[in-house]
């Protein structure tokens, strides 16, 4: 395999994915808000963008494999380019499970667990581009806690309503598998934060 003395290409690279994040998190907030017919065709987009996210992805794992000088360690790289794909694995599988459970309806505070996914992809989105000066980006991953508190405090809200005496057993089963999907990408936002943090402190 040729050895290829470049590195530049790896932000771009990891902010095309992180874009994804942008794309997923739309589609499935859109999905949320959608009647229950319309939701197939938007879990089929959203699972397109997971696709070209595993591209992306797995063309990161080539060009580790065949270039020299990387911007920063290989193993981070590596880190960054899965924890992103995670994310996009939990809002992929939330899409395709409320469509295969044929979900009535999401539980309260699925709107505000959604506005936290979507700020969190933005800010992850912003983020990449500026890796080139990583010790700069401590706002991000300030506000990417901050933001997994909250998506905390939410989840737990939302399995206490859906832990209410009388509800329907099967469709609480139902809505708490997907749910626990958003309160995982909420944690998979984080652990790409956490990288970016890490990155940040070996460069300093």
């Amino acid at each position: 395999m040729r050895i290829k003395p470049r590195g530049s290409q790896f932000f771009q690279l990891l902010a095309d994915a992180a874009a994804n994040l942008v794309t997923a998190t739309a589609l499935l907030r859109d999905l949320t808000e959608a009647a229950p017919p319309d939701r197939d065709a938007i879990a089929a987009r959203l699972h397109e963008v997971e696709h070209a996210g595993d591209e992306l992805t797995h063309t990161i794992m080539v060009e580790l494999n065949s270039t020299f000088v990387t911007p920063f360690d290989r193993e981070d790289i590596q880190a960054l380019a899965a924890r992103i794909d995670d994310v996009l694995d939990f809002l992929d599988t939330a899409a395709d499970l409320a469509v295969l459970y044929r979900l009535e309806k999401f539980p309260p505070g699925t709107k505000g667990m959604l506005r936290v996914l979507c700020r969190a992809a933005e800010l992850t989105a912003e983020a990449m581009p500026g890796l080139a000066k990583v010790g700069e980006l401590s706002p991000f991953w300030i506000e990417i806690n901050a933001l997994e508190n909250e998506a905390d405090h939410t989840y737990r809200r939302m399995l206490a309503d859906l832990f209410q005496p009388g509800a329907d057993a099967l469709e609480v089963l139902k809505a708490k598998e997907v749910v626990e999907q958003f309160e995982l990408a909420a944690d998979g936002f984080e652990h790409v934060a956490d990288v970016v943090q890490t990155i940040a402190v070996k460069e300093s």
